[in-house]
């Protein structure tokens, strides 16, 4: 009989491989997902110069991407339920792989949106999946630092996946790149197969060591709910503003005269910055607290891409790994308070609910700025983006009762 509290040494002993299993195998998903993701930045002027494309269209293929890993969370949620999350992440991700195979033999817009749609779908797998497997494996003292991990790895292949493309588009026709960014995928989904274990809820659930010490964290719920949704509205600003800097990133650097080469070495720099900011901003978010690091963060974006407009070339590299430095650094800090102001039993749903209004935030906004853009130029709409991540000051505001409630480490 085992003492309320203890964990069998046998159990504990097989849990421990089993978590980093499951994280590892969460973390490579990741990586390849939001790579396939951010890679797109890459291709849109490569697009848009083969298929002659307005830069509203631009933005739509943009959001066909992200729009369709959007809306289709949830549903994926439901899917794991029936078919069990590990076959679920599996097919989704050779489905993202087979939509970018599928792509390169777009002969035209409608078309290419299509294939683009098929590989965002795909893609709505992963988050919500991965993110409530590493949860629960990790449940108590390491739950922060797992999610972090896990948050971590994307940025991992914001770096490698833009830089591999702009690689192989250099050396091949940019048909044959994006074929074989596809074939990663189905590579990629094998592996999910052979490492993700099959038994994963049930064997994470009763195998991994009990918290002795900490409680669960116990909110109001009304407050709880309050707390979410403004971190949610907080975070859907901060989505936004990422897909809409980043969408129109490479046509502001053409016009500064850069080849394509140089656009992926400036995207590649922004997305290192992005990787070293979830580092610091959890360091400074430690310190300063949730409020005052994501309001600073915010501001510094704002203030770095109104910069960034006069910049030369050289200036603009120089800038890039500041501006993704505060860019992508914020997400961290908020989708580790997601698990904190959710219960443990709800923590999936609210992680799907999450993820989906912050993707649907960024697959809306690059084709709301490419409307602009088309109209007003790509230096205004940027002006714009900088405008709008302003608005998380206020934002803020509903989330200082709910953080100040919740125990502190």
């Amino acid at each position: 009989m085992v003492e309320t509290g203890m964990t069998n040494p046998r159990v504990a002993r097989h849990a421990v491989p089993q978590r980093a299993r499951v994280l590892a195998t969460c973390c490579g998903a990741h990586i390849l997902h939001d790579g396939f993701s951010d890679l797109i930045y890459v291709l849109l002027p490569v697009w848009q110069a083969a298929l002659g494309l307005s830069l509203a269209e631009v933005g739509v293929l943009r959001t066909a991407f992200t729009g369709a890993t959007a809306i289709l969370q949830m549903p994926s949620s439901l899917v794991a339920d029936r078919i069990g999350e590990r076959w679920t992440l599996v097919m989704g991700t050779a489905l993202a792989g087979i939509g970018y195979i599928l792509a390169g033999w777009a002969g035209g817009f409608a078309t290419l949106l299509l294939c683009l749609a098929v590989g965002g779908a795909g893609s709505s797998v992963q988050h919500p999946i991965s993110a409530s497997l590493t949860a629960r494996a990790f449940e108590g003292r390491s739950l922060r630092t797992a999610l972090s991990t896990y948050n971590f790895s994307g940025d991992i292949g914001k770096m490698l996946l833009p830089a591999l493309t702009t690689w192989l588009v250099t050396l091949w026709h940019w048909r044959v790149a994006t074929m074989a960014v596809g074939l990663l995928g189905l590579a990629t989904a094998l592996a999910i197969l052979f490492l993700l274990p099959a038994s994963s809820r049930r064997t994470i659930a009763e195998t991994s060591p009990r918290p002795v010490v900490d409680p669960p964290v116990t909110l109001d719920s009304a407050l709880a709910r309050r707390g979410f949704w403004a971190l949610s509205a907080v975070a859907t600003v901060d989505s936004a503003t990422r897909t809409g800097f980043l969408t129109f990133l490479p046509f502001l650097l053409t016009l500064k005269g850069a080849s394509l080469p140089t656009i992926g070495v400036a995207l590649s720099l922004v997305f290192a910055g992005g990787a070293t900011g979830k580092f610091v901003c959890g360091i400074v978010a430690r310190r300063a607290g949730i409020l005052r690091t994501v309001i600073l963060t915010e501001c510094a974006t704002a203030a770095g891409i109104v910069l960034l407009l006069p910049l030369s070339i050289m200036g603009s590299l120089i800038l890039l790994p500041l501006i993704g430095v505060v860019l992508n650094g914020t997400s961290s800090v908020l989708y580790g308070t997601v698990a904190e102001l959710a219960p443990a039993e709800r923590r999936a749903r609210a992680f799907g609910v999450f993820y989906t209004v912050t993707i649907a935030a960024g697959a809306i906004a690059p084709a709301l700025y490419g409307v602009f853009s088309d109209a007003h130029g790509v230096k205004a709409s940027l002006v714009l983006v900088a405008a709008v991540v302003l608005l998380v000051v206020p934002l803020t505001l509903p989330l200082r009762a709910p953080l100040a409630a919740l125990p502190s480490e």
